[in-house]
């Protein structure tokens, strides 16, 4: 498989900028592999194709405002720092993104505010526009967390070119989000509303979570034509032994279970063993899933439509087949349907 195998035209006014008015309200494409036929709807028509006992598995990572906005020492020009990871507590170093990147070099320091009660000096580079930073604060950890919040703003996708607005800060997290430390949402999970997840409820189907930490590496550009040699950045996971065993039931007992969006199928194909068993998972994974895959856990899937040649289309070709995914998303942009993070759906069953 090559990565021109996954190119197809996207025509830009199909990136959905805003998300659809109501969660469950964004339109749904329907796959089945078995009979090879789509079929339209709306999400919460999602609850029809599942029964009693059946599994829905769910990403619970929760992203964190991750952009800020600093002015460098004595130019006072304007750089965005997008927080990556925190690599040290007790230090308060963190890896981020610099944008402009050229203006900052080791040794530069970054004002966030006013009374300079946050300020950033690098300490190191990692890639062209990744650097290393330690933060200085007067204050303890929470005080330092509380403060990046204050100051930090939704991490939306660079695509979209609008302002952040304060909907966003809602939108753009699902409604189980839990566990803290996204800089990118789970988004085909954006789609559950309380009242769907009440809908799947009373109809007696059960939920397993999961962490998967969304990094920018999910979306990071294919730059090889031979697949084999992408490397994917590494993202946490933590599964525990509770959820771990609701999954292991529900795929001992053969009933539909439903990996809703790219990252949770990624932790659990992450920590499947060789005779599909789920392990209580802590640590982190670089697996990138592309065709031929064997799938351990999950049977259908839930997911949002991919831009051209990225790892998360290459993904769903690996589940669905390639032909029959390229022709769905020939169908996806003839029918308009809205792509990426605040997109529509598609179901794979």
């Amino acid at each position: 498989m090559k990565t021109s195998d996954f190119n197809f035209d996207l025509p830009a006014e199909l990136l959905a900028e805003h998300p659809s008015e109501h969660r469950d309200e964004a339109r749904l494409m329907v796959l089945d592999r078995k009979t090879q036929t789509i079929e339209h709807k709306l999400f919460k028509d999602v609850v029809d194709y599942f029964d009693e006992e059946d599994l829905f598995i769910f990403n619970n990572t929760k992203v964190f405002p991750a952009r800020l906005y600093g002015n460098k020492e004595k130019t006072g020009a304007k750089i965005e720092v997008f927080l990556l990871r925190e690599l040290d507590k007790e230090t308060r170093v963190w890896d981020v993104l610099v944008d402009p990147a050229r203006k900052i070099r080791i040794g530069n320091k970054l004002f966030f505010t006013e009374d300079e009660s946050l300020v950033a000096e690098v300490i190191d580079n990692t890639t062209s526009r990744g650097r290393t930073l330690r933060f200085l604060f007067d204050g303890s950890y929470d005080e330092f967390r509380t403060k990046l919040k204050e100051l930090g703003e939704t991490p939306l996708p660079k695509y979209i070119k609008r302002a952040v607005e304060p909907e966003d800060a809602e939108r753009y997290q699902t409604i189980y989000a839990k566990v803290e430390g996204a800089v990118a949402a789970p988004t085909a999970g954006l789609h559950f509303s309380k009242h769907l997840m009440k809908r799947l409820e009373i109809k007696g189907i059960n939920f397993a979570e999961v962490t998967l930490h969304v990094g920018l590496g999910t979306f990071n550009p294919i730059e090889v034509e031979d697949l084999s040699k992408h490397k994917m950045e590494s993202e946490e996971i933590i599964i525990d032994e509770r959820n771990a065993a609701i999954i292991n039931k529900a795929v001992e007992s053969h009933r539909r279970v439903c990996a809703v969006g790219t990252t949770t199928m990624r932790a659990l194909e992450t920590s499947v063993s060789s005779n599909k068993k789920i392990s209580a998972f802590n640590g982190w994974t670089n697996k990138f899933i592309y065709p031929p895959h064997d799938f351990g856990v999950a049977n259908s899937m839930i997911t949002n439509f991919h831009t051209p040649k990225s790892t998360l289309i290459m993904m769903i070709a690996a589940f669905a087949g390639r032909d029959f995914v390229m022709h769905a998303y020939e169908e996806a942009v003839k029918e308009k349907y809205k792509f990426y993070s605040y997109g529509d759906a598609m179901l794979i069953l």
